[in-house]
């Protein structure tokens, strides 16, 4: 802790010091004639010894140990020195001494600044041992610039700006380096430093009249620097490189349309400047969207990639659907997000279930699906990849993806329940088979078999014993109208007679006609003529069942059954004004061979709370 406070109070101290530095050069600068290279009142050094250790100062600040904030501390100090003793010579002469000062403050700048600084940054640290030799070049490049110094060779003082130049190339070719290999966050910070520096490195290279400009780009690196290094997690630099290209290559097409349809109107339609003025305006506003979308697949495509452009993204993922069966649509869907997100995994929970691409752990993000207004699942996102960069456009790719993605989980889940829901028929034809079985062979065959015992009875008996040949036969005669009830109640069983004798209005109205349980009343719209019979039999038993629960556990006064047939849709619907549903009800076998009836068809069966008091009981059954 008290190293810590010392680190802080120097860095304090040189930022001071820098900045007592400049206000000297401020009085010396008012004392020298104006600089012919520059409009402003001060120099590009002047700005850099300023800036520079201010933000050093705030780094050390918060970061003592990271050795950047000192970098930029010791770069803005030899800045602010080096334009100070530059101008005091110019203002009094060179004492002899003077140009060490100059010579020595500038070298300074240069190595902290220039080769350090883009070494160590963002960590503090080289990329690894051998990018050491890379201080090589600037450090021999600073000897000889000395030796040419003190015997005046300029041959020798052309080599050492050579290599001094080699230094910081390569110097920054570490940055590149670093951006190849380093995670996200690491591309964050350096891509922070990289957007700034043209603000300094054009104007150098241009030098001469446009030197002065870089006053306007020097301060933007050191602010970059620190919110590379401290605030990296709440700006996105990709997103400020998106906007800002968009935006400037928006205004240069769209002014660019506008002054080019103007002019040309200006020589064909000279006589109506007004309304070509206006047509330009409308011609270069119709370019605006196109333009915008063109400029930003191109943005995307510079920063992520093929997959940084979500129109693309969803035309692959077109592709894939259209290949794959609904049951793996989620799994393509969650692959192409994968990609277009540059994350390590995508996961979607899905019915206490979870279909993953890549290792999603852990979560970053946890994004509700949502299907037509009706909640499917849970997307889970991971981490972003450790060689991606982490894409701005998240939001526009999640934006574009999910709903395919909702589609996709909402194809699964059907698919789940379709098969459910054939197991459970396959399940229930078995036992109505085994049901079948079980009462032909118990019941009516062992019936058949004696009925055939006792006609070898009364056969063997006709002669000898009449009497005894009459009662058997009468038996027999009972047997066979026990039979019938059987065979009856069998057939009864698979289809409903009443169906047939009276049709499904006739068959529904002599179920409703039952004296016990409370009043029903039968209303039908539409003519219910010619129905498929397995719609018949659903319908029916699904009224049958409702109006059985209305009798035994609604304790209701008034039943209304409801048959309305559409073009495509039978609708059936049971009302009652019972007790209703209890809160904590649970679908019984009752319940749940009703849905599973509507479901055999395709169609669907819901039961819910009627308004004011009672249950209504509603089933939607294709008519054709």
């Amino acid at each position: 802790m008290r190293h810590a406070r010392a680190a802080r109070g120097a860095a304090i101290g040189l930022a001071t010091l820098a900045i007592a530095l400049e206000l000297a050069n401020i009085w010396v600068t008012a004392r020298l004639p104006p600089a012919p290279y520059t409009p402003l009142p001060f120099a590009p050094e002047d700005v850099a010894g300023t800036a520079f250790p201010v933000f050093g100062a705030i780094l050390v600040h918060r970061r003592p140990r990271l050795v950047i904030g000192w970098l930029l501390c010791a770069g803005g100090v030899s800045a602010a020195a080096n334009i100070l003793s530059a101008n005091l010579i110019a203002l009094y002469g060179d004492p002899g001494w003077a140009w060490i000062v100059v010579e020595s403050t500038w070298q300074a700048c240069q190595l902290s600044l220039g080769v350090l600084l883009p070494l160590l940054y963002p960590a503090g640290r080289l990329p690894s041992r051998r990018w050491r030799w890379a201080v090589v070049p600037a450090v021999t490049g600073h000897l000889l610039d000395w030796a040419a110094l003190l015997t005046v060779d300029r041959e020798l003082r052309e080599a050492s700006h050579v290599l001094v130049t080699a230094g910081m190339a390569l110097a920054f070719t570490s940055l590149a380096v670093r951006f190849a290999r380093g995670d996200a966050i690491e591309r964050r910070q350096i891509l922070w430093l990289l957007v700034t520096l043209p603000g300094l490195l054009v104007p150098w290279m241009l030098g001469g009249a446009a030197w002065w400009t870089a006053s306007f780009g020097i301060p933007l690196i050191p602010a970059a620097i620190a919110v590379a290094v401290l605030r990296y997690r709440l700006f996105g630099i990709d997103t400020l490189i998106s906007r800002a290209v968009v935006g400037t290559g928006l205004a240069l097409v769209v002014t660019s349309v506008y002054l080019a349809v103007g002019a040309a109107s200006s020589l064909f339609l000279a006589e109506v400047h007004s309304i070509a003025g206006l047509a330009a305006a409308l011609f270069a506003g119709a370019f605006f969207h196109p333009m915008r979308q063109a400029l930003q697949r191109g943005v995307d495509r510079l920063l992520y990639g093929g997959t940084g452009v979500p129109a693309e993204l969803a035309e692959r993922l077109k592709h894939r659907l259209q290949r794959v069966d609904p049951g793996h649509g989620l799994l393509a869907t969650l692959e192409v997000l994968r990609e277009g997100l540059s994350v390590t995994g995508v996961a979607v929970e899905l019915d206490g279930a979870t279909v993953a691409t890549g290792s999603p752990e852990p979560v970053a993000r946890r994004i509700p699906l949502v299907w037509h207004g009706e909640p499917v699942g849970l997307l889970l996102v991971g981490g972003t990849a450790r060689r991606r960069f982490p894409a701005a456009h998240d939001e526009r790719v999640l934006a574009t993806l999910s709903p395919y993605i909702a589609d996709a989980a909402h194809a699964v889940r059907m698919t789940a329940a379709v098969q459910r829901s054939r197991q459970r028929i396959l399940a229930a034809r078995e036992e109505e088979r085994r049901r079948l079985r079980r009462d032909l062979h118990d019941g009516l065959g062992q019936s058949l078999t004696g009925m055939a015992m006792l006609i070898n009875a009364a056969r063997l008996s006709l002669r000898r014993s009449p009497e005894q040949a009459d009662r058997l036969l009468s038996d027999l005669r009972t047997g066979m109208d026990a039979i019938s009830a059987d065979i009856r109640q069998l057939v009864y069983g698979l289809r409903p007679p009443a169906i047939d004798e009276l049709g499904l209005t006739g068959a529904i109205e002599e179920l409703a006609g039952t004296p016990e349980g409370p009043a029903t009343a039968v209303e039908t719209v539409g003519d219910l003529t010619g129905l498929p019979a397995a719609v018949e039999v659903a319908a029916y038993r699904i009224v049958q069942e409702a109006l059985t629960n209305a009798r035994k556990h609604a304790a209701a006064s008034a039943v209304t059954v409801r048959l309305e047939r559409g073009d495509r849709m039978l609708r059936v619907t049971v009302t009652d004004d019972g007790i209703g549903l209890p809160p904590d009800v649970r679908a019984g076998v009752g319940l749940g061979s009703m849905r599973e009836r509507a479901a055999e068809l395709g169609g669907t069966c819901t039961v819910r709370a009627r308004e004011g008091g009672g249950t209504v009981v509603g089933a939607d059954l294709p008519a054709q």
